[in-house]
């Protein structure tokens, strides 16, 4: 009789939580798989065992690395590679099996591969000279100059190299990173489809590379490889620019650079080399003219150079690189001389554009105005097709919402400050080189918007002239909601809209405004909806090394990741915010079952508890050193709401050391547990006894008998609640307030954005699911069915 086969197969095979990635520079990357049934009747199967095979697959003799042999066990996923020491740009193809229940086996999965990168930082280096043995890259851009200033924004330099390859490629990767944005050709083509590389981190201390597979683009005889590059969030403006920063532009460093690495392998067994050197040419002279992430592009076509990126082009009129990385663009001055930023493979999906949005409707408003409506609000850019004569120049402007008589409505965009210059100006201009139709989207920039005003035409346009591109890390689909209820579906179409519009490298808190920033507090308390949403793990691997990096020498968390400003001096350990280091990497475990992301995490989120220990001995959260000028407490509460009649002002927010303790024994319990799973033993008791001690401290200053907290507040109950702060006994009576809250306020929610996923999770714990369903539903001000019913299609 044949062996019976199994009712699972292996499917979705990933290396570190990516497909086939192309730079893992960690030695012992992690893989895993999805079962998948073969027959209806396999729902409910569970996996019994699995066999993983590894291949070494560059050079001209796979070599088999790694066989687990059977491995009794149901895991697909975090199963750490064990086999010989994998080497820097190889190539690794892997497949699995696994049996059922039943000991029946599956087929062996299609295969699946991982790339390595360059095992270590210093692949890339200042500048010629300045690296160990060995061959590495060097940081290259255009000459500054003296013209620097912050308030003008200067042409993106273009680089190009022509190289000669002998024979055929079998293979061929180029790995790529740049101080600013970067983006690669080879011979005419663009080189991958991610936008905005390499993407937000501190690069005063760590910038990320990127790998592509470029053999389909090479060809023996002279190839050519060229970048753009831009300002981005390195040379750029960046978050609260017009509010709190000194430098406004330029915040980490002026000179824009890039560093490339091709790695050829050959048909005749050899590779060949290719580096960022001082080879290379450069030009400033080309189309890109200004770029900032959140001003906008001008890009004038008349200054294009067809085939710059090719090697038959005439580069004679082209200049030296720029081979120096010292820049004083930081404040206090922090030179990057020898070496340069750490450089790491990217963890994370890239920022891709995910979907087009065809145009809705076209208005008016004002003569040779026009406004485009796309019907949705959300992050990207958009593709303009025009036909106008040479040196037209054809502005494109960005809101979310309209003024009545139609006209973009941009007061939120921070324009009307002090300084109308560093708001958000999300503004575009595309300057026509004539003689027929022209197509052109920005490339160094995404704007926050449902509308798209556009001036300098010389004719009405049409609907299909201009297409929005959304723009957000491409974290992968994990779930959706459907149900019979219309409000609630747009509700949810809301929350996932405003997830990927603000999911852009980092989880901000807006893709429109000035402000752009990491806010930990607000992805905090949204961590599990977004997991529940798309896959996010290697996006919070990637954030919360960001966190970490960010952590003050005393243990302070920071209250947006990465930091641009000064954490030691300002904007570190708020609570709520700064517990996102205890809060995500636990839903990391939670959600993921990752260990490696608590063993990274660990020391920073014990340091967070234990610096709030050494503020506050008495256990009740009373310090705000090092907060000035913000203390957010329960941010966004019924206390700042617009006036609304009938609803109270001034009881709505929980006193903010009420807020602040609970946050604190929340994170020492987060910790203690953290230390359990990791096998601290003595850490776990100990962070355990501390959660005890704040609970008392909680109940002894907070709670009265009759279950009333200090504030008599939502949130104040909610979070108690949530925490587990209270007795038994004290938990009914504090419920019961709970539920008498929202009387004052005519049955809405004053909760602010910390509290309120708490409250909604206690009703339902508690068998109030009713109550909960209520306040989602509620169609008054305020409630998330009143945004959606006034025009949202994100969330305000």
């Amino acid at each position: 009789m044949p062996p019976e086969v199994a009712m699972l197969s292996p499917t979705r095979l990933r290396c570190e939580y990516l497909a086939d990635p192309l730079a893992v520079d960690t030695p012992a990357p992690r893989l895993s798989w999805e079962l998948e049934s073969t027959t209806p009747a396999a729902r409910g199967e569970r996996q019994s065992a699995y066999r993983i095979v590894v291949r070494r697959t560059s050079g001209t003799r796979p070599t088999t690395v790694w066989d687990t042999g059977v491995v009794k066990s149901a895991d697909t996923s975090q199963i750490e590679y064990r086999g010989k020491q994998p080497e820097s740009c190889a190539r690794y193809q892997w497949k699995v099996r696994v049996w059922d229940a039943r000991g029946a086996a599956s087929a062996w999965s299609a295969e699946a591969s991982w790339t390595m990168g360059h095992g270590g930082p210093g692949w890339a280096v200042a500048r010629a000279g300045h690296h160990p043995p060995g061959p590495a890259a060097t940081w290259i851009g255009a000459p500054l100059g003296d013209t620097w200033d912050e308030q003008t924004a200067q042409p993106s330099p273009m680089l190009r190299r022509v190289f000669t390859l002998k024979t055929g490629v079998r293979r061929a990767v180029v790995w790529a990173s740049a101080l600013g944005l970067y983006e690669l050709h080879l011979n005419g083509s663009r080189v991958g489809s991610q936008e905005l590389a390499p993407e937000w981190t501190d690069y005063r201390k760590r910038a990320q590379y990127q790998g592509y597979d470029v053999t389909a683009l090479l060809r023996p005889g002279d190839n050519a490889l060229g970048a753009i590059l831009a300002p981005g969030w390195y040379a750029g403006q960046i978050g609260l620019a017009n509010h709190f920063m000194v430098l406004r532009r330029g915040h980490y460093g002026r000179q824009l650079r890039m560093a490339a690495w091709l790695h050829v392998e050959l048909d005749d067994g050899t590779t060949e080399t290719v580096l960022s050197d001082p080879s290379w040419k450069v030009t400033t002279e080309g189309p890109l003219r200004a770029s900032d992430l959140q001003g906008g592009e001008t890009y004038d076509a008349r200054r294009e150079m067809a085939g710059w990126d090719t090697p038959v082009f005439d580069d004679t009129a082209w200049k030296p690189v720029f081979c120096r990385i010292r820049d004083l663009g930081t404040r206090p001055p922090e030179p990057l001389e020898p070496r340069g930023p750490v450089l790491s493979a990217q963890p994370a999906e890239p920022v891709r554009v995910t979907r087009e949005l065809a145009t809705k409707a076209l208005t008016e408003p004002n003569p040779g105005v026009w406004v485009f409506d796309f019907g949705q609000n959300m992050a990207g850019r958009v593709r303009l097709r025009v036909q106008a004569p040479a040196g037209t120049d054809v502005r494109l402007r960005h809101a979310e919402v309209l003024n009545p008589d139609g006209t973009l409505y941009r007061v939120n965009l921070r324009l009307d400050d002090k300084e109308p210059r560093w708001g958000a100006l999300q503004e575009d201009h595309y300057i026509c080189c004539g003689g027929g139709v022209e197509t052109w989207e920005p490339s160094f920039t995404f704007h926050g918007f449902r509308y798209l005003e556009v001036t300098g035409l010389p004719g009405k346009p049409r609907l299909e002239d201009a297409v929005a591109r959304v723009v957000h890390s491409d974290a992968p689909m994990a779930g959706t909601f459907h149900c019979s209820d219309d409000l609630l579906n747009r509700i949810m179409s809301a929350v996932s809209w405003t997830q990927d519009s603000n999911l852009i490298s980092v989880p901000t808190d807006c893709p429109q405004r000035n402000e752009r920033l990491g806010w930990c507090g607000d992805i905090q308390v949204f961590s599990q909806t977004a997991m529940f949403n798309r896959d996010m793990a290697a996006f919070f691997t990637k954030w919360l090394r960001d966190l970490r990096e960010a952590q003050t020498d005393d243990g302070r968390l920071p209250d947006f990741a990465p930091h641009p400003l000064e954490p030691e001096a300002r904007y570190s350990g708020n609570p709520g915010w700064a517990d996102a280091g205890t809060v995500i990497p636990w839903r990391m475990w939670t959600t993921y079952g990752d260990r490696r992301v608590l063993t990274e995490s660990f020391e920073a989120a014990r340091r967070w508890v234990d610096w709030s220990v050494r503020h506050n001995p008495d256990l009740l959260w009373r310090s705000v050193d090092g907060l000035a000028p913000a203390y957010y407490g329960d941010w966004l509460n019924s206390d700042t709401f617009v006036d609304i009649p009938g609803m109270p002002r001034g009881k709505g927010e929980v006193p903010k050391e009420v807020f602040s303790t609970a946050w604190f024994a929340h994170s020492a319990q987060l910790v203690s547990r953290m230390a359990g799973v990791l096998g601290r033993a003595a850490e776990q008791k100990n962070y355990a006894d501390l959660a005890r001690r704040i609970r008392l401290a909680f109940n002894k200053a907070y709670v009265s008998k009759d279950g009333r907290i200090l504030g008599d507040t939502q949130a104040g109950y909610a979070l108690a609640l949530s925490f587990e702060l209270l007795g038994p006994a004290v938990q009914k009576l504090a419920f019961a307030r709970l539920l008498k809250a929202f009387k004052p306020f005519g049955g809405a929610l004053s909760t602010g954005i910390l509290s309120t996923i708490r409250m909604l999770m206690e009703l339902t714990r508690r068998g109030r699911v009713d109550e909960a369903y209520r306040l989602v539903l509620r169609r008054e001000m305020p409630s998330w069915g009143y945004m959606v019913e006034h025009g949202g299609t994100t969330i305000w």
